[in-house]
């Protein structure tokens, strides 16, 4: 499904949307970053996929590959970390720590009774666990009935205590909210509520690191406008849609891309949001092999941005999802292979059916389509039955076809 978002503007990004989130900011939390171990140092590559692009009759389409971002396999890494970071630096002022000198461990001693809590559908919760055992303080993540053990291993081999509950997603969020009122912990979690903003929105400022490194990027340099002109995000509780989105809306402005986001049929909360209006729930039953995006409750902080900026929303069903995994990873003399998991491969399955029918969305031969590959294999034994081939097999032909068009 899609619908049109009647509440879109198009205008210079308004100030007080700036004060919350910025490029200013973003930069800030990239610095913050950079020295991270965890952290690919050299960012992760914009492959253009012109094979793709001539399928689906535009004129480009670039995949930002995020897979590639760190060990811990999706962009998640750019978020947890940073509000992290940020909480122990208003936790603790008298202490003076310095941000870099927190993930590299200087300050161990001084956190280890620190206690940071959240509740996931896997990265998250990986990123944030990766962090607290890098800062040195005690992590517990709360994972819900549809997280596979699959997910939750990567997670306890940081360090992270585990709580498991049978209920949904949001019921673990309501669960790790608990659990923090009741010991005296503080919840870093990626979605916001009323009264509960200044971590998510920590957590949305480290995904602007993406939309710099695009910006920057060699092939891009001499762009006289936007480097595209559709940019498609994937849904979730909206706040990796709204970090990318706003910080490509204050740099073009009213020029700026159209952005469509996506998200599955059963976990629809941002469509439901742009029917009703106002941040809303989802009205299926979020349980989807696309495990990142299956969540059930748009985040409040998250809505702000994207009720003015998000041109389209729209819905898809899990086998497409699983075709646009197909789809990145067969290899071509034209475009790089690339591992993208369920999640990941979202953007891509929702251009593929509006370009069936493009004049929904405006797609033509000129358009220049930007899409964000959010995670790699993260849980490899799902990727391997969904799409017949290991994420390492895949890897091991991306590697070739790498080094053949390099010659």
């Amino acid at each position: 499904m899609l619908i049109a978002n009647p509440n879109v503007k198009y205008e210079p990004y308004p100030d007080d949307l700036k004060r919350i989130m910025s490029i200013q900011k973003a930069r800030e939390s990239r610095a913050a970053l950079a020295g991270w171990s965890q952290l690919n140092r050299n960012g992760t590559p914009l492959y253009s996929l012109p094979g793709l692009a001539a399928k689906l009759g535009v004129a480009e389409v670039l995949l930002k590959d995020e897979s590639q971002r760190s060990a811990l396999g999706s962009f998640k890494a750019l978020g947890a970390p940073i509000a992290l970071v940020r909480l122990i630096l208003r936790q603790f002022p008298e202490n003076c720590f310095a941000a870099e000198e927190l993930l590299a461990g200087k300050y161990r001693s001084a956190l280890a009774s620190f206690t940071v809590i959240s509740a996931t559908d896997g990265n998250h919760g990986r990123a944030l666990a990766a962090a607290a055992q890098s800062v040195g303080c005690r992590c517990v993540i709360v994972l819900h009935a549809n997280v596979s053990t699959e997910r939750e291993e990567p997670i306890a081999a940081y360090g992270a205590e585990i709580v498991r509950i049978s209920g949904n997603y949001d019921e673990s969020v309501e669960t790790a909210a608990e659990l923090a009122e009741k010991n005296g912990w503080l919840v870093v979690s990626d979605t916001s509520y009323e009264g509960y903003e200044e971590i998510p929105r920590d957590v949305m400022q480290g995904y602007g690191t993406i939309a710099a490194e695009i910006m920057e990027a060699e092939t891009l340099q001499h762009s006289a406008g936007p480097v595209c002109t559709h940019v498609f995000l994937q849904g979730g509780v909206g706040g990796f849609a709204a970090g990318v989105a706003s910080y490509l809306w204050e740099l073009y402005g009213e020029q700026r891309p159209t952005f469509v986001v996506v998200e599955p049929e059963q976990a629809d909360c941002l469509y439901q949001s742009a029917r009703a209006g106002k941040a809303a729930k989802a009205t299926g039953s979020v349980d989807s092999v696309m495990a990142g995006l299956a969540c059930g409750d748009t985040s409040w902080l998250a809505w702000k941005f994207l009720q003015p900026c998000v041109d389209f929303f729209m819905t898809i069903p899990d086998d497409e999802a699983v075709a646009a995994m197909r789809s990145l990873a067969d290899s071509s003399e034209e475009d790089v292979p690339v591992v993208a998991g369920e999640s990941g491969a979202a953007g891509l399955a929702g251009l593929v059916r509006l370009a069936r029918d493009p004049m929904q969305v405006a797609l033509n031969a000129e358009s220049r389509v930007l899409l964000i590959n959010t995670e790699g294999d993260t849980a490899p034994e799902v990727y391997r039955e969904l799409v017949g081939e290991s994420g390492a097999s895949v890897m091991a032909r991306q590697a070739n076809w790498l080094k053949r068009n390099a010659q």
